[in-house]
């Protein structure tokens, strides 16, 4: 079950940049070690829903009813268009001192939620993935999904944190420089935006 296969596998799959990873970069270059943290944290709650799903099996449903599919898919690409907006627009996201951006933790935790719940590619993920590390002929195949979800999560977890406290390390040249300020803002904007749009293009 918890083979080197499985953990090589989990490790490539979180270190592929997406939406939460740009979210808790971003979050660690404008808000400091904390909030990237509060990211990461809301990033990792917003798997739960999908492992769960794909536990109890409830993504085979997602995956035949194409209007529930589509429907989580578009809110998704909507959320992520919006973030794409705001960050574009908010000029003084990256205009930034050496006291880092006070945002609340439930503010962060929520939106990170958000950028992972609303992404039914997930779901079909893990309905893919995790199964074919249960062991064959289990009696209890649901409690090795969890241990292997559990598993997956804590590493999304650390790695999101490690992200995060990378790009805190960066900070005093984003303070010191106008010129990088202003390309970051442009680039994450960018960023949300084509995740937004090729999720909103995404075949089941």
């Amino acid at each position: 079950m918890l083979s080197l296969n499985f953990l090589g596998t989990c490790l490539i799959v979180v270190l592929i940049p997406g939406t939460g990873v740009i979210y808790t970069i971003s979050t660690g270059l404008t808000a400091g070690k904390r909030a990237s943290v509060c990211a990461a944290l809301g990033c990792t709650a917003g798997i739960i829903p999908h492992l769960l799903a794909s536990t109890l099996g409830l993504s085979a449903l997602l995956h035949t009813s194409a209007l529930g599919f589509e429907a989580l898919k578009y809110a998704g690409a909507a959320y992520l268009l919006y973030l794409a907006y705001a960050t574009w627009r908010d000029r003084s996201a990256f205009a930034m001192n050496d006291t880092p951006v006070v945002s609340t933790a439930r503010s962060l935790i929520v939106r990170g939620v958000l950028l992972n719940i609303l992404n039914p590619k997930l779901t079909l993920f893990f309905l893919a993935f995790l199964p074919q590390f249960v062991t064959p002929g289990s009696t209890a195949p649901a409690v090795q999904m969890l241990v292997l979800s559990s598993v997956f999560m804590a590493m999304t977890f650390a790695v999101f944190v490690l992200y995060g406290l990378l790009a805190n390390v960066f900070r005093r040249a984003v303070i010191e420089s106008p010129r990088v300020q202003n390309w970051l803002r442009r680039s994450f904007a960018a960023a949300f935006a084509g995740l937004g749009l090729n999720l909103a293009f995404a075949q089941r």
